[in-house]
């Protein structure tokens, strides 16, 4: 069978790495990839990720058994549903369904509607509105959201009135995420432990993946601006098996149950971004797709074929598939990024020391996911914010840090800049076992 991954970044590149392995995959295709999915397969460099229409004569002349959408922006505009009305099966959702992430309001009001626990919150669709209701508020920080997409970059958690009305006006006045921000949120800032939870889903059968850590804002002691994401850690230690039951019965399942009731359909993945609270987990955001970094760590400790899971969702058969193996050990994930990141960033450097990183330790403890990166000749240069994705498995956190971060000491281009602190997030909340 010959799969075809949609997107360009460093989860299509894990992705790819980890169906490459598949005893049942003869080639992995990419449109359009990266120099990364390069390496493990072929790329497809004219074929636009977000054009439904090439997606699908590609999909037809390399006759592919499984299409699998990476990124967002792809779902949120219908990929999927072209792909499945031509007769190819993929994985990811549909339009409607991906509407979860497409609009935050969308998915806030899904939630209040199945009562499905979440920070309570306020919709503006003028800046002058929002700014009167923040005037007036006592209780900070507070948290702002622009309603659509902006790659990671729609979060802002401000601590005063001053800041607030300023990122107001960033958003909806100077439109600094264009349309993205044509509508805000001003959202309940919730006190917990943040983790990322992954489940393969056919609609009916859910597969819930090993949890995930993230480190999403750019400065050490999660400070500063949010990003896509700086890092990660599974398995996430603290999280005990009455809170993951928690998950399960208070948040997934009245979830799946949710779309069913409203007529969506939904067959890919389902990543929840939850805040665990003194009182159980509460959603902050769902996402329809694999995340990432996220996906670099899953891959690395899913020992099973990943293949049948992911054909099992695309084709309504999940159910058939048992449980996968996890590899026990620690996986840390460390982004390495361009200089300015989140903001405006230098592209163009040449990057060295990938393949010093992987030599490093024994067989594969070691792998880089190449991201914001693009081939020049014998060159590779950044392309991107996010740049590389620096991955180590150990059989202690310690090590696995020690990895990682020995791995990125080894890479270098004029710039790069990583977080130290991935994996070393306090536990401040009890989580039960």
């Amino acid at each position: 069978m010959k799969v075809l991954i949609v997107g360009s970044g460093g989860r299509e590149h894990a992705l790819a790495w980890k169906i490459a392995q598949s005893p049942l995959v003869d080639e992995v295709v990419s449109a359009p990839g990266n120099p990364g999915t390069a390496t493990v397969g072929r790329n497809l460099p004219e074929v636009n990720g977000e054009d439904a229409t090439a997606l699908v004569r590609a999909a037809k002349e390399e006759q592919v058994g499984l299409v699998v959408i990476g990124p967002e922006a792809p779902l949120c505009i219908g990929v999927a549903d072209a792909l499945r009305e031509a007769g190819i099966p993929v994985f990811g959702p549909g339009k409607a369904g991906a509407q979860l992430e497409g609009s935050k309001l969308f998915a806030k009001e899904l939630l209040d509607r199945h009562r499905i626990p979440t920070g309570s919150w306020k919709r503006f669709d003028r800046a002058g509105a929002a700014k009167d209701y923040l005037e007036n508020l006592t209780a900070w920080p507070q948290v702002i959201k622009a309603d659509g997409l902006a790659a990671g970059k729609g979060v802002f958690i401000v601590s005063d009135k001053v800041e607030a009305c300023a990122v107001v006006d960033q958003i909806m006045e100077e439109r600094h995420l264009g349309d993205a921000g044509g509508e805000i949120l001003i959202e309940e800032f919730l006190v917990g432990h943040e983790v990322s939870i992954h489940v393969v889903t056919d609609g009916e059968t859910l597969l819930l993946l090993d949890p995930v850590e993230d480190h999403k804002q750019v400065g050490e002691g999660d400070t500063g601006a949010m990003t896509g994401g700086m890092g990660v850690s599974s398995p996430v230690g603290w999280l005990g098996r009455r809170a993951t039951r928690q998950i399960e019965q208070r948040i997934l399942i009245p979830m799946m149950h949710a779309l069913r009731v409203e007529g969506i359909p939904y067959q890919g993945l389902l990543y929840a971004g939850l805040m665990i609270t003194e009182g159980g987990p509460k959603v902050l955001e769902f996402n329809c797709r694999f995340g990432d970094p996220e996906t670099q760590a899953i891959m690395r400790r899913f020992q099973s074929d990943i293949v049948p899971y992911l054909l099992g969702a695309a084709t309504g058969t999940l159910d058939k598939e048992s449980p996968p193996e996890w590899d026990t050990r620690h996986c840390i994930g460390v982004v390495m990024c361009a200089e300015g990141y989140p903001g405006s960033y230098r592209k163009g450097d040449p990057i060295h020391g990938i393949d010093r990183a992987e030599a490093l330790g024994t067989g594969d403890d070691v792998v880089v996911f190449q991201a914001g990166t693009k081939q020049d000749g014998p060159d590779l240069l950044t392309s991107g914010g996010r740049v590389l994705c620096v991955t180590a498995l150990g059989d202690s956190l310690h090590d696995a840090r020690e990895a990682a971060y020995g791995g990125a000491e080894r890479v270098r281009w004029d710039g790069a800049f990583t977080r130290s602190d991935i994996g070393l997030r306090p536990v401040t909340i009890s989580t039960g076992n």
